[in-house]
């Protein structure tokens, strides 16, 4: 049989089990079938995309400096990453955005703006966002960040539950995403590429579009603001969490504390981990990719004033491995960090299907509401 060529990224599990396979954050499924079953499933899914193509590995300073003057590579992302995190507010600053549009079309109501950040690709510079507003309550309204490659349409349906409740919605497309996707790529690999420098761009990027949406959802008159992220949405999500007090309430659906390690031990991103290959070792690209890792700031949001937050992860997880999860959220207890931790038996990809997509949902949904209201 042709084998598989990605890594099996096996999880740790406890030894205790409860009764209830939905879980509170403190119970197990009862045996390891589930655990095999979804494993299967999450290989399965994984290998369905059939373009994902492994591009050279690159440096990329000219990304993260307008005066790339041939200095060691290391040491300048060192250098970079050490003086983004210190100096995060100015890294994910948000300048004055004065080009703001909505248009109501046979498609729905659209808002699109010029990116704050500009990169290489014109295409990736103008934001599109789909607001689905509530038409009988202005008070609150939520973000939605999708996932990496998410298609068209994708979250529409939450959003259109959010309305249902009395929340209205913005959903933000990504950068390198749908119309923002440069003729030259198939995917969204621009995103997170084995470019050291363009992924911490894209990154950057990514935050500063979404605090520039809660910036349209404020100009509506919106009292409330939520957040909700999706897998790299997630972390984009928790950036912008961190630095837009703005933002009332999150829910970060799945959880990694290091981009470096998902990269690393993930199966969705093994393709970049070949593009890198002997170039780098984990715990140099860990340190390059500081800025863009939620790690370097839950000590930061620790010192906030407390907020609401949810943290939603997969206990059979291969793409964010459970492990990756399960740190995270002891460091956000030994900062003392108050938040809502949900566990689901499930992974990645099959947190899409019946039943867990429903389960899902409504952790997502009624967090916020209540948070909102």
């Amino acid at each position: 049989r042709k084998r598989n060529p990605l890594p099996p990224n096996g999880t740790r599990t406890s030894s205790s089990a409860r009764r209830s396979i939905f879980t509170r954050g403190r119970g197990r499924p009862r045996s390891n079938m589930l655990k095999r079953y979804i494993h299967n499933r999450e290989r399965h899914f994984a290998t369905l995309d059939d373009n994902r193509k492994v591009q050279p590995f690159d440096w990329g300073t000219e990304f993260i400096t307008d005066h790339p003057n041939g200095d060691d590579p290391r040491k300048l992302f060192s250098e970079y990453a050490k003086t983004s995190v210190e100096h995060s507010d100015e890294y994910f600053f948000l300048p004055e955005i004065s080009d703001f549009k909505f248009e109501i079309s046979d498609k729905g109501h659209d808002v699109t703006w010029t990116s704050g950040i500009a990169t290489p690709s014109e295409e990736n510079n103008t934001v599109y966002a789909s607001y689905f507003p509530n038409g009988k309550n202005k008070k609150s309204a939520v973000v939605i960040l999708p996932h990496w490659n998410a298609k068209a349409g994708t979250y529409f349906d939450l959003c259109k539950v959010f309305n249902k409740v009395g929340v209205s919605a913005l959903r933000m497309t990504m950068p390198y995403h749908e119309e923002r996707k440069p003729p030259e790529t198939e995917r969204a690999d621009y995103l997170v590429p084995p470019n050291v420098g363009r992924t911490l761009q894209s990154l950057r990027q990514s935050v500063v579009d979404a605090r520039a949406a809660v910036t349209w959802l404020k100009q509506q008159g919106y009292e409330k603001i939520g957040i909700m992220g999706t897998s790299i949405g997630s972390c984009v999500g928790f950036f912008a969490f961190v630095h837009d007090m703005r933002i009332d309430a999150a829910v970060f659906n799945h959880v990694s504390g290091y981009p470096a390690d998902v990269v690393w031990h993930g199966i969705t991103t093994h393709h970049v981990k070949l593009g890198i290959g002997d170039n780098l070792s984990l715990d140099e690209l860990r340190e390059y990719w500081l800025p863009i890792s939620p790690m370097s700031y839950i000590e930061k949001l620790s010192k906030l004033p407390p907020r609401p937050q949810r943290y939603i992860y997969g206990l059979y997880d291969l793409s964010f491995p459970v492990d990756l999860s399960q740190d995270t959220i002891r460091e956000l207890r030994r900062h003392k960090v108050k938040h809502s931790e949900v566990k689901i038996p499930c992974g990645h990809y099959t947190l899409g299907e019946k039943p867990w997509v429903y389960y899902d949902g409504f952790k997502i949904v009624s967090f916020l509401r209540k948070h909102l209201k």
